[in-house]
């Protein structure tokens, strides 16, 4: 596969990695679903009519809505048929997309020009120790160090329950709590 848009050898966003994100832009302020590619991002409410296979052509709609739980609530097989519709619209091979210069410049909008959103409404989430240090760091504040992971920590996952509130896009800024105090000799220091 070779696509159309013109992208640098080393960049995250090659045609075989289209990922999905919510963005706004200066040319439209509602939020809409975008893949990247290169240094842009395409715009999928504009060319949702372009997913006309036989699992997509009925759920245009999903591409045109401002979070991605629709789209995310198909099935496996609808997935990889909007991957290979977008892989076919960039190739090189297929003019639908690269000879329309009305529809690229709706289409496109470049990566610097865009805000990005959290791409999905997260009601609830389970989360799972990703590693020994972390289940580890976690066990000493709920317990002790001498008794920090749970006996199964090993032989089992463990989840707990997340806050959907801490899910938020890279780069925002966050106020980190500084600790606990605790008087010690009429003054209070950071624990």
């Amino acid at each position: 596969m070779k696509s159309f848009i013109e992208y640098s050898a080393n960049t995250d966003f090659p045609i075989e990695n289209l990922p999905y994100g919510v963005f706004t832009s200066p040319k439209n302020a509602q939020k809409h679903i975008g893949v990247a590619i290169g240094d842009w991002i395409l715009d999928l409410n504009v060319i949702s009519h372009l997913f006309s296979g036989p699992l997509l052509k009925d759920k245009q709609h999903v591409f045109k809505d401002d979070k991605l739980n629709a789209f995310m609530g198909l099935t496996k097989a609808h997935w990889i048929e909007a991957r290979n519709t977008l892989q076919k619209l960039l190739d090189t091979s297929n003019n639908k997309l690269k000879n329309d210069n009305d529809l690229r410049q709706k289409a496109f909008v470049k990566q610097t020009e865009a805000t990005m959103h959290v791409p999905a409404h997260i009601g609830d989430y389970t989360d799972f120790y990703s590693s020994i240090h972390h289940a580890t760091n976690v066990g000493i504040m709920f317990r002790s160090k001498e008794d920090a992971l749970m006996p199964n920590w090993k032989y089992l996952p463990v989840g707990y329950h997340g806050r959907s509130s801490s899910v938020i896009i890279s780069g925002t800024p966050i106020t980190r709590p500084l600790g606990q105090t605790l008087p010690v000799e009429g003054k209070y220091y950071q624990v």
